[in-house]
């Protein structure tokens, strides 16, 4: 087929709002697609980050460049599917390499990524990547070869570097984000780190994986990182993916495993609107799981079958006589062919989407894009690829699978439970004695009734076995579930509903405990009485001071979150409890880390540690996923040297007590991990020193504070210290925030700002009620702006402050209202929809009713109305109309 550069660059710019603004951010691309100039315009767009040292923003100036040039030769019919999916799966190999090797170089200068694997795994493994997929790699490192720090340990290291890589790769900035990066592949994902020790990785795969893991490593390929290390592991794994011989247990396992595609695809069953041409039937995932299949079954004893590419492997099945030369053609064909129409639904908007449109209007704009007469053929040309593709799935699966047998616990959910539960009693301790095992029949219908009725019941099961796993006996709590079934239910509600408080009890099972507390359903007490709990006697080993912190943190934590989902308190009191415990938690860590550090460097007469809280903490409404915003001061002069065996001058003694205090805050222990503290808005931010003295912090806030560090601190409340101390810091602020200011500079300034919060963080989803217009964001700042701007309301909590701004007149009436309605949802969704996405249909009414509404829907009016009304609110002071759609 000859190109048609004109009728791919008009296509794009009329149908694609993506590929318009693509061509108008890269003219210099434009102008050679135009001339049809593919190969020349693909390099230029290769190199199009060359020669920038931030690596994100090269990566990012690479990755909308090629998505462009590739997308237009794709409408243009240059280049070819399996150009475009190399092309795209090549960038995501260098970008994942990229990343990785610029974290670590970060962190240790000249560094290379030795010991840090990446493995690409899905079809970035099989180099047949999409224009908007996500990436599903496995990060592996080696203990001893991974460079770090020489106080970091190897999987501190490790961990610190797969977070930075995932958010390097995955942050939406103003250039756009390089790739959407997924990790839930790696082993045991659900408890697991992000970076996974090659040894426990092998051990995983050698002892407890499932099969859909050997499917997903017939694709895997060594990507990034210490390529050779991630081939050696491949080859050690090999004999876990490519068995010489099944058994029909083996068989069936997969058999089933190709079922649970059909049956957990609830969308349109042919293709029209919402149709998705990935899970859909007939649709891609069913073809490459037809070959995955296959290649399962007889890759082990014939290497040829070993590919990874879905139409190579087709055809090295059809030419070892596996399946039929006709399927293979049928099949191939057909991938290409939806292949290709994926592309074009990503293509509009670079979202990734694998559904028809759900109005004809929309599916008409991508029949144009790709170059059929209107939506009609469109659809005509799916329902007859997805035919022929539904027919021979059902061949494999032995059966006519398009009508599964309606039933109030799916039989392929029950085949799978029994087949689970037979291997429990081999594989975990709780049950190996015949009294657990008997416990455990008596309750094991309730049991799998309870997961049948879950909203994902394999994910409720995969959460229960991660639980049951960790149990040292369960014979009383299987006794528990059978008296009373309410108390599984409860487990089970955890488990589901809320992945932070699961996580949770997969590592520490005895959180359980509060569920048979009797305060369990308490709000926690006050700071005096919680720091109480924690505090263990003076003569008690520092480490496992910190493991009894940890321990009534975790505790209190959890019972808090138990508390929102079953709705026992309004989310506002949950807030507040998290704040109160945190506050114990801060005062405790910094006593323990004093009393350990002033055995080595004394004390400083008249001098002493201050912490100062910000953010949420300041304003004492925490939620699950805060961290700790704070900043380190101490009181007295500087220079003055301590008393101890080994004497420190003030300033540096006071910065590493403030660096154990963080530690003691951050660093896990058997206990399990704590807080993240964050001590980026002390002055001069991280590069100034991590502790200062109160003249420097008052001298620095009235000379060379930048506004949004006014506004900052204007939530700023001690939580450590004398009440001398702490009075006196309050003073010192409540000084610098009355400074009369000039009300034009500041109204620019913190537009400018919200500009910028906008630019850099975009809403994560639908519901982020925190950073959408009209949201959490835009009232905290209209907040500060009037405190600022009128010394009005200056209390850290931000419910007093804006009670007083409304008493003033300078907010409306009901505003706090508005406010506490955002906040309330903020803290149960932390919970129950961490990803600011709907949750599922279940989370959705403890959602609704956990803020009080009788719907869900009238939960969604509440929250659009109170954005309306700050919306409002925001436009009357700084004359900007923020749009709020319903």
């Amino acid at each position: 087929m000859t190109a048609d550069w004109h009728s791919g660059l008009d296509r794009a710019r009329v149908h694609s709002p993506f590929l318009r603004l693509a061509l108008e951010r890269r003219p210099e691309l434009s102008a050679l697609l135009a001339e049809g100039r593919g190969n020349e315009a693909l390099a230029a767009a290769k190199a199009s980050g060359t020669g920038i040292e931030d690596a994100a923003l090269s990566l990012r100036r690479e990755r909308l460049s090629l998505a462009l040039v590739t997308a237009v030769g794709d409408l243009a019919g240059a280049f070819p599917l399996a150009q475009v999916m190399q092309e795209l799966s090549d960038f995501a190999d260098r970008a994942l390499d990229t990343a990785m090797r610029a974290v670590v170089a970060n962190r240790v200068e000249g560094a290379d990524a030795t010991g840090f694997i990446g493995l690409a795994l899905g079809k970035q493994g099989a180099h047949e990547l999409n224009y908007s997929s996500d990436i599903d790699p496995i990060l592996l490192y080696h203990p001893d070869l991974l460079a770090r720090r020489e106080r970091d340990e190897p999987g501190e290291a490790a961990q610190r570097y797969a977070r930075q890589v995932v958010e390097m790769l995955s942050k939406a900035t103003g250039e756009g984000y390089v790739l959407r990066v997924d990790l839930r592949l790696r082993p045991a994902s659900e408890v697991s780190p992000l970076a996974i020790p090659v040894g426990g990785a092998i051990s995983h795969y050698e002892s407890s994986a499932l099969a859909w893991e050997r499917a997903a490593y017939i694709r895997a390929r060594a990507c990034a990182g210490d390529a050779a290390r991630g081939e050696a592991f491949l080859a050690d794994i090999r004999p876990f993916v490519w068995r010489r011989s099944l058994d029909f247990t083996a068989i069936e396992e997969i058999r089933r495993l190709t079922a649970r595609i059909r049956q957990s695809y609830r969308g349109p069953q042919v293709p029209g609107p919402g149709f998705d041409v990935k899970k859909g039937r007939g649709g891609i995932r069913e073809i490459e799981f037809y070959a995955q299949t296959h290649q399962l079954i007889y890759g082990g004893r014939n290497p040829a079958l070993r590919l990874r590419g879905t139409r190579a492997a087709l055809d090295a099945l059809a030419e070892a006589g596996v399946i039929e030369s006709e399927d293979a053609r049928v099949l191939g064909e057909s991938y290409d062919a939806l292949r290709t129409i994926e592309h074009r639904l990503q293509m509009v908007d670079d979202r990734q989407t694998h559904q028809l449109p759900a109005s004809g209007e929309a599916i008409d704009n991508v029949a144009h894009l790709h170059g059929l007469a209107d939506g009609a053929a469109l659809v005509s040309e799916l329902t007859e690829i997805c035919a022929a593709v539904a027919a021979r799935y059902d061949d494999l699966l032995g059966e006519d699978a398009a009508e599964p047998v309606q039933v109030s616990v799916p039989q392929d959910f029950r085949d799978r439970f029994d087949k689970r539960t037979d291997t429990w009693r081999e594989s975990y301790r709780a049950l190996r004695s015949a009294e657990a095992r008997k416990a455990f029949a008596a309750m094991r219908h309730d049991l799998l009734q309870a997961l049948g009725d879950a909203p994902d019941p394999d994910r409720a099961l995969a959460r229960w076995e991660t639980f049951l796993e960790r149990l040292p006996t369960a014979i009383n709590l299987f006794r528990l579930f059978e008296e009373r079934p309410g108390l599984l239910q409860r487990v089970l509600a955890i488990l589901t509903l809320a992945q932070p408080l699961a996580d949770a009890l997969a590592r520490r099972p005895e959180l359980l405990d509060r569920l048979f507390d009797a305060s369990g359903g308490d709000l926690p007490g006050d700071t005096v009485e919680l720091v109480a709990r924690m505090a263990v006697a003076e003569d008690s080993d520092y480490e496992a001071a910190l493991s009894h912190l940890r321990q009534v943190v975790g505790e209190e934590r959890f019972a808090l979150g138990v508390q929102l989902i079953e709705c026992r308190h309004d989310p506002l009191e949950i807030a507040e409890g998290l704040s109160r415990v945190a506050e114990a938690a801060v005062a405790t860590g910094a006593g323990l880390a004093t009393r350990d550090f002033r055995r080595n460097h004394g004390t400083i007469d008249g001098s002493e540690l201050v912490v100062l809280g910000l953010g949420r903490l300041g304003g004492g409404a925490l939620t699950h996923a805060s961290d700790l915003d704070v900043v380190y001061l101490f009181t007295g002069d500087i220079g003055i040297e301590s008393d101890g065996p080994r004497p420190l001058s003030s300033t540096l003694y006071y910065n590493r007590l403030a660096t154990r205090v963080t530690a003691a805050l951050s660093v896990p222990t058997a206990e399990g991990a704590l807080y993240e503290v964050d001590t980026r808005l002390r002055p001069q931010g991280k590069q100034g020193p991590l502790a200062v003295s109160f003249d420097a912090f008052e001298k620095y806030q009235r000379e060379d504070a930048w506004t949004w560090e006014h506004m900052a601190l204007a939530r700023a409340r001690p939580l450590t210290g004398s009440p001398q101390a702490r009075a006196e810091l309050e003073s010192i602020i409540a000084d610098v925030l009355r400074t009369p200011r000039d009300p034009q500079t500041l109204r620019a300034d913190v537009l400018k700002m919200r500009g910028d919060v906008l630019a850099a963080k975009p809403p994560a989803g639908p519901l982020d009620v925190k950073l959408q217009r009209g949201g959490l964001v835009d009232s905290e700042f209209l907040v500060h702006y009037l405190q600022l701007r009128h010394g009005v309301g200056l209390y850290p909590a931000l419910e007093k402050a804006i009670a007083a701004l409304e008493e003033a007149g300078l907010l409306p009436e009901g505003h706090a209202t508005r406010h506490l309605a955002l906040t309330r949802f903020l803290v149960a969704e932390r919970l129950l929809a961490p990803d600011a996405s709907a949750p599922q249909d279940t989370a959705r009414e403890v959602l609704a009713r956990a803020c009080g509404h009788d719907s869900y829907d009238a939960l969604l009016r509440s929250l659009v109305e109170a954005r309306q009304g700050i919306a409002a609110a925001w436009e009357r002071h700084f004359d900007e109309r923020l749009e709020i759609e319903p």
